[in-house]
Parts: structure tokens; C-alpha cells; sequence
């Protein structure tokens, strides 16, 4: 017996849970879960990407889009504005090297970039009669940074150039630099070495 168009399947007029015009099964329960599943998901990504801008607050949208290609592995630095960054750092032009860091690493999530924009902090602001507070002070937390990318807190870099080789010894430098006690008057303190 043949069905016209849009004729229930079954008599009196009842539509079941089958329909002429589908021609599938229709479960609305297992509907409303798959969209209820759906949109917990998507609340649970969003509650995420909020929490995690909370947390790292970003300030460029390339920090934004660093960190999360970082998260998931992705995220390299431009090899050739690091090298600039070091010609630059070995010629003591302190200003370039660390616009050529900021370059090789817009995201600020790669830690020997961040070590060696801290030294060039440490070295421009270095002075035989005193230390520049806000070199020093912009170093210290680029130092920061860099230990707090390191795996396990713990970074050295190997560069024969270099006399301090790990952000520890960076670290305490600058607070040295940034401290105000009874050694500042000591006269000897002129005879000493930049590192």
C-alpha cells in the first residue's frame, strides 16, 4: 500500500516517533543531549581562554596569539632577528639589540631571547659610579620572565662572550645594582668590571 506525501505512518491520524516525510528515526532526547553536549564544550573552551587571558594578561594581540601557539608547541622565534639581536648585543648597541629581541620574539615566550634583552638592560645601565634604576628595574623583570620560561626555572646560556652564563647570577647582578646600602660610598667601587 502506497503512502501519499505527508500521510502519517500509522492510522488515525497519529504521528510516532517515525515520519513519512524524513524517512529516519527522530530520537528527540538523544538530540537534546548532543546539543546540550555541544554547548557545554563550547562554555568550557570559552571559560578557558578567559581564565588564561586573566592569568597571563597578554598585552599585544602577538603575545595572545604566542601564547597559544606556545600551548600547543608551536611557537618559534624569527632566527634572523635573533641574530641581528646578537650582532647588535656584541657591538654594545643596547637600544637596537633589544628592538631586534622584541622582534625575534613578539610574544615574549622564548627565554634566552628574554635573557639577553635583560643583559642588554644590565649593560646599558651598568655605571662605574652608579647603575640606571629603570634599566635596571626593566631588567629584572625581563630576567624574571626568562626564569620563569626556563624548564624548571633553571636557564644558562653557553656564549664564550658572556661572563655571566645563567639568569641566577643576571638576577642577583641586578639587584645588586638596583640595592642601596653602605658599599654605594666605598671609593674602590669605580675600580670595578662591568660583567
Amino acid at each position: 500500500m502506497l503512502r501519499a506525501p505527508g500521510e502519517p505512518l500509522f492510522a488515525g491520524g497519529r504521528r510516532g516517533r517515525y515520519t513519512a516525510r524524513a524517512g529516519c528515526r527522530y530520537n528527540r532526547a538523544v538530540r537534546e543531549q548532543i546539543v546540550r553536549g555541544a554547548g557545554l564544550v563550547m562554555a568550557i573552551a570559552y571559560a578557558s581562554a578567559i581564565t588564561w587571558t586573566y592569568v597571563r594578561q597578554p598585552y599585544t594581540v602577538a603575545q595572545v596569539t604566542g601564547g597559544l601557539a606556545a600551548s600547543v608547541g608551536a611557537y618559534r622565534i624569527d632566527s634572523q632577528a635573533f641574530a641581528d639581536g646578537l650582532a647588535f648585543f656584541k657591538q654594545d648597541k643596547f637600544v637596537e639589540a633589544r628592538a631586534a629581541f622584541a622582534r625575534a620574539d613578539p610574544a615574549e615566550r622564548d627565554a634566552v631571547t628574554q635573557f639577553y634583552a635583560a643583559y642588554s638592560h644590565y649593560r646599558q645601565g651598568w655605571g662605574r659610579v652608579y647603575s640606571d634604576d629603570a634599566l635596571f628595574g626593566e631588567g629584572l623583570k625581563r630576567v624574571d620572565l626568562a626564569i620563569a620560561l626556563a624548564p624548571a626555572g633553571r636557564l644558562v646560556v653557553e656564549d664564550p662572550a658572556l661572563q655571566m652564563h645563567s639568569a641566577d647570577e643576571l638576577r642577583a647582578e641586578l639587584e645588586a645594582g638596583l640595592r642601596r646600602d653602605a658599599s654605594d660610598l666605598n671609593p674602590l667601587r669605580v675600580m670595578r668590571q662591568r660583567k
